[in-house]
């Protein structure tokens, strides 16, 4: 694994860059498969915002200065679901959709008041032993009828739901 560290920018700097630049992130969207690679189940994870909101969240993460973006995957899911989750990120790196998070909503579904971001978006199986760590309460496995209702919907900030929807109708849960 490529050393990220050093490579990335103190409070004040990353506060400077997000106000110029967007700033690149990946998000993965943890689901269980059966053995023919249905999606039987989807984990959400449960987070208490800096405002005390309690929500549900996909993984999600920056991409740090001189990391692959495979690398930056494998770290966020690492540790948002521990050490032993066992994710099989995908053979091919290209994102099931690209979600654009703007400070001004109402540009597109996906709103960050802090910065412009890209987001590469994956659907990653994981089959290990799950347990939410960092900022993270909980993680919690949905079906995906589950994970399409309006009431998980509503839980999600950010457009993080429109998000998950679109998740779930790549991976051909919705009917």
């Amino acid at each position: 694994m490529t050393e990220t560290t050093p490579g990335w920018l103190a409070s004040d700097e990353l506060e400077l860059a997000r106000a110029r630049m967007p700033i690149l992130y990946v998000e993965a969207v943890p689901v269980r498969v059966d053995d023919s690679g249905e999606v039987t189940h989807i984990g959400l994870l449960l987070r208490i915002g800096s405002d005390g909101t309690v929500s549900r969240t996909l993984v999600s993460g920056r991409v740090l200065h001189h990391e692959r973006v495979r690398d930056a995957l494998l770290r966020h899911l690492e540790k948002d679901l521990g050490p032993v989750a066992l994710p099989r990120v995908p053979a091919s790196l290209q994102p099931f959709t690209v979600a654009e998070y703007f400070p001004t909503q109402g540009i597109t579904p996906f709103h960050d008041p802090r910065q412009h971001a890209v987001s590469l978006a994956y659907i990653v199986p994981v089959s290990g032993d799950c347990r939410p760590r960092q900022d993270a309460l909980d993680l919690v496995w949905f079906s995906p009828q589950e994970a399409a209702s309006p009431l998980v919907q509503q839980e999600m900030p950010g457009g993080q739901g429109v998000l998950l929807k679109q998740a779930l109708a790549h991976a051909g849960c919705l009917t």
